[in-house]
Parts: C-alpha cells; sequence; structure tokens
C-alpha cells in the first residue's frame, strides 16, 4: 500500500473537526429543520472530507445530507465544496426506470393507442410487397417462362406496381398474395415459436381445465381449425359455454363442454346380503318320496326284512 493511499484514506484532522460548517451550509441548502443529527464522515482523498448529516425531511427516509469540504496545501482555511442530498444504505428509493417496451403487457392497449415495432422486432421478417422484382437467376421466373404455355400463365415484363394492369395467373405477386407472404413482413420461426409457447401456456395440455377434461380438443365438434404451420397444434374455440371461448387453443387442451362428453350412468351395485335370525328353516331327515332319489317301496321291503309291523 502506498503512502499516497494511506494518507487519502485518513481524513484531514482539520476538514474532520469542520461540522459546524457543513451543518451550517446543509442548513442553507435545504429546507428550515430538516437537517438531522451529524452521520459520520468519510475521506475523499488529500484534505477532501464528506459529513453526512440525518435529512428528516417527509419522503426521504433513509437519505442524508453530504456536504464536502476541503482545503489547500499547507492552508489553515477549511472551503466549502458541495452540498448534496444522497440515498443512504437504507434509503428509500424509486424502483429502476424500466424503458415503455419493456413494461408493456397484453391487455394495456386501449382504444386509439398505437404500438410502434422495432425495425429489428425479432418476431418479424421481411415479406414480399410486390415492389421488388425477381433476380435474373430466379428458378421461379424461369419456371415463369418454361410454363407460359403449358400452364397458360401470365408472365409480366416488369414488376407488378409498374405495369398498368396487375398480372392474376403466373406472377410473383400472385403467387405471394395466395401464400399470404404479400405484406412488408411476416411472421419469424422465433415469432411463430414465442406465440405457440403462449398460446400453449394459456390453454393447454398441462392447465388444470385440461388434466381434468373428458376428452380433448382435437375430437371436439366446437374446434375451428386454423390455416398455415400453427394450424398442426392449435384451433379456435367457438363454444360460448367454454372457458377457452374465442381463444386459441391446443388440440391437447380440453373442458368439460367438450362435444361428445357425456354423463355415464353408473353401474348397479347388489344389495348386501341379508340375515334372517328370527326364521327357522325346516331341514327334513329323509328325502322327498318324489324326489327321485330312493325307490318307492324301498322302506317298506327293509322294514320286512326286519320283522317290524
Amino acid at each position: 500500500m502506498s503512502a499516497a493511499t494511506t494518507r487519502s484514506r485518513t481524513p484531514d484532522r482539520l476538514c474532520a473537526e469542520a461540522v459546524d460548517l457543513a451543518r451550517a451550509a446543509a442548513e442553507e441548502a435545504a429546507a428550515p429543520g430538516v437537517v438531522g443529527e451529524h452521520a459520520g464522515l468519510v475521506s475523499e482523498g488529500d484534505r477532501v472530507v464528506t459529513h453526512f448529516f440525518e435529512c428528516k425531511e417527509m419522503g426521504y427516509r433513509g437519505w442524508r445530507w453530504a456536504v464536502t469540504v476541503a482545503r489547500a496545501s499547507r492552508a489553515k482555511i477549511v472551503t466549502l465544496d458541495e452540498v448534496v442530498l444522497l440515498p443512504g444504505p437504507d434509503a428509500l428509493l424509486a424502483p429502476e426506470w424500466v424503458p415503455w417496451s419493456e413494461r408493456l403487457r397484453p391487455g394495456d392497449m386501449g382504444p386509439g393507442d398505437l404500438l410502434p415495432t422495432d425495425a429489428d422486432d425479432l418476431r418479424l421478417e421481411p415479406g414480399f410487397s410486390g415492389e421488388d422484382e425477381p433476380p435474373p437467376n430466379s428458378p421461379v421466373s424461369d419456371d415463369m417462362a418454361e410454363l407460359v404455355e403449358a400452364e397458360d400463365a401470365e408472365v409480366a415484363g416488369g414488376a407488378p406496381a409498374k405495369l398498368p394492369i396487375a398480372p392474376r395467373r403466373g406472377s410473383i405477386a400472385a403467387v405471394a398474395e395466395e401464400l399470404g407472404l404479400r405484406r412488408a413482413r411476416v411472421l419469424s420461426r422465433y415469432g411463430l415459436h414465442t406465440a405457440a409457447d403462449r398460446w400453449e401456456e394459456g390453454f393447454g395440455a398441462k392447465t388444470a381445465m385440461a388434466q381434468a377434461a373428458p376428452a380433448s380438443c382435437v375430437s371436439c365438434g366446437f374446434l375451428v381449425p386454423i390455416g398455415g404451420s400453427l394450424g398442426q397444434a392449435f384451433g379456435v374455440c367457438a363454444n360460448e359455454f367454454a372457458p377457452a371461448d374465442g381463444r386459441v387453443v391446443s388440440l391437447t387442451y380440453g373442458c368439460g363442454g367438450h362435444s361428445e362428453a357425456a354423463v355415464m350412468p353408473k353401474p348397479p351395485q347388489p344389495a348386501p346380503p341379508r340375515l334372517d335370525e328370527t326364521r327357522v328353516d325346516p331341514f327334513p331327515l329323509r328325502p322327498s318320496p318324489d324326489s327321485g332319489s330312493v325307490p318307492v317301496g324301498a322302506d317298506a321291503e327293509a322294514e320286512a326284512d326286519l320283522g317290524h309291523s
């Protein structure tokens, strides 16, 4: 550790003793009665000391008046440098400022509000607006030239924007319009994935409603299919009594309003057995004569052999 560093950490004696000068400067800058007790000091450098005073002003809990004093080399007079109100370690501070684009949440927009989209938004990528001509080596334009007669295509001599009448068939603009790409920007792969994740989180298979549903939306008659690649995993609910009516739902989502949901009757349960202890059931010692187990007249022959009358 150098001698200069040691001197800078050790408060100058004359500057440290100038508490009254620092208090007078703080009271002059602040409102009357808001400067509290002396709350310590810190060395800012050679012959530079900052005194701290408690702030009693309402709304500034934990803040301190910081008064910096200094003196010149070999001088005996301490002079005032600056007075400022600074937050302390436990000061009440406002939250960190966040740009509006990061504070915006779904549902915040109201009628008449405009939401500008950044030029480099990751959710979008350039589309085909119809103003640019295809390159000379474009396979699309070559195919169009070769299939003029076979497909009865209409090949334009320039961009659609430069033609008096826009071609209806065979042009790049027509193909782009048919595929839904004739826009300045379209959804990028990142935009598709973020939308799918957001919809899956709101109305997906992991929600409590889907876990308790009798079946999934893929077999529901109220599901309206959507086009594009997202149609393989999502649709629109058209059941007015369902919690997701008018929402984009995952095909694995489900609710109690499924079109094929039915309350199945419970299987009949047999009555428990009952034991009647007040009734005596007769059990004959000999079988009945007409039961067929003993021939008729067998008892009489046995009695005659034994000599019974």
